[in-house]
């Protein structure tokens, strides 16, 4: 399947979502694909740019592509998704949405250090995510962070991540969002 990637990556990322994506979210009442669609629908009813939109699709594909179980992280492990998963769409869309996929960690570990509401409202698996994450970024780290030209980008990928865990809720289809995807490989590409 892999190979099918290089030749037609929206393809494969949609039906790797086919594929994969029934698996539970990490601890929440949602699949994969619930997540990632709800993240992008956010993104899409928030008038975000069509990188952005495919960075909300895409910024857990780490863990559809790492092959770790799901409850890997309650047995204390950090899948490092935002990496892999990064590493995968730089490939195919560039850094405009590969960025905020690798940042969107960083930006919740920011948004625990800048915004005690956000922090408040983390789910219990967000909470025990963070911590294999690192917590809360040190002062110095979230300056640093605010410094990356990406930052704003990761933060409202990161505030449309948490948002994007209501069991039911009735969201577009993957296909809604293939011109999106297919939009900001042409960027990439140009």
């Amino acid at each position: 399947m892999e190979g099918n990637a290089t030749r037609d990556p929206v393809s494969y990322v949609l039906t790797l979502f086919g594929e994969r994506g029934s698996a539970a979210y990490i601890g929440e009442a949602v699949t994969q694909t619930e997540h990632a669609l709800q993240s992008a629908w956010a993104a899409e009813r928030n008038s975000a740019g069509p990188a952005l939109i495919a960075a909300a699709l895409l910024h857990d594909v780490g863990h559809l592509l790492h092959g770790l179980p799901e409850d890997c992280a309650q047995d204390g492990i950090d899948d490092g998704h935002e990496e892999l998963g990064a590493r995968w769409v730089e490939q195919y869309f560039g850094p405009a949405v590969s960025e905020p996929v690798r940042l969107h960690v960083s930006a919740k570990r920011f948004l625990c250090r800048t915004d005690p509401v956000y922090m408040q409202r983390l789910s219990d698996a967000s909470i025990l995510s963070l911590r294999l994450q690192g917590g809360p970024l040190s002062p110095g780290e979230a300056e640093e962070f605010l410094n990356n030209p990406h930052a704003d980008a990761a933060v409202a990928l990161r505030r449309w991540d948490e948002q994007a865990k209501v069991p039911g809720l009735k969201t577009p289809g993957l296909d809604h969002f293939r011109p999106y995807l297919e939009a900001a490989r042409a960027q990439s590409a140009s």
